[in-house]
């Protein structure tokens, strides 16, 4: 017996309830069943094309550098839920879309928990935690945010600055070619590069301890930057701390 009929049977509800594209996410080893469900569609009188299967690669779980031994013949396995209460939900999450879909992913469970920039969610919250930092010592001094338009652009006059900048403009257009082709760690990719030039900035820069102008542009300048980061994050499920 084949689940064939039942899964023509699914897809077409799924049509008939008005979608114009099915997206299915099947493990690798399914490979050879597409061909299979992309013509069963077709004999629905859709096109293959309205059919888009996402094939999931393996994952390793290592600890102390060795994979993690698993066997369902004999029951011996990590669930995904004994990964989140290992590591927690926010690294389980960030881990798991790090990669491509269909590229294998080595889940180190020990640099996830490591509270140090070496573990790359540790290294996004921390930049994160940084700006609210500044953010509160600003209003301890009472220092409020300047509004864009007080703010003249030729004040950013050095690399970290710009390349900050930069990195901030892009977001819109990398949340929507990562949206378009379905591919989640393009976000992490991205969090991952602005988390690390607010980090350059702020390890060369002062904020509060400038002049006025140059002051209130740092200011605003690193407050945008929480912002993108913040909704970047929210977007992979992951939390954006405020302290750490």
């Amino acid at each position: 017996p084949t689940y064939f009929a039942s899964d023509i049977s699914y897809h077409k509800e799924k049509f008939d309830r008005g979608f114009d594209r099915v997206i299915n996410i099947w493990g690798a080893d399914h490979h050879g069943y597409v061909p299979r469900m992309k013509a069963g569609v077709e004999a629905l009188g859709r096109s293959p094309d309205d059919l888009q299967v996402l094939l999931i690669q393996f994952v390793n779980l290592l600890r102390d550098g060795a994979q993690v031994a698993m066997s369902t013949r004999s029951g011996q396995f990590v669930t995904l839920r004994d990964v989140m209460n290992e590591v927690g939900v926010d690294a389980t999450r960030y881990f798991f879309v790090m990669r491509r879909s269909d590229s294998h992913l080595d889940f180190d469970l020990e640099l996830a928990k490591a509270a140090s920039t070496e573990n790359p969610v540790y290294y996004v919250q921390y930049a994160h935690a940084r700006i609210c930092s500044v953010l509160r010592e600003a209003e301890s001094r009472g220092i409020p945010i300047p509004a864009t338009e007080e703010i003249c652009p030729e004040i950013y006059e050095s690399d970290e600055e710009r390349k900050l900048i930069a990195r901030l403009a892009a977001f819109p257009d990398e949340i929507e070619k990562a949206s378009k082709e379905l591919a989640p760690h393009m976000i992490v990719n991205y969090v991952f590069e602005l988390a690390g030039e607010f980090h350059s900035f702020y390890n060369a820069k002062r904020v509060l301890g400038e002049e006025e102008p140059v002051l209130k542009a740092r200011l605003l300048l690193v407050k945008a930057t929480g912002t993108v980061l913040s909704k970047a994050l929210a977007l992979l499920g992951v939390t954006a701390p405020e302290r750490m």
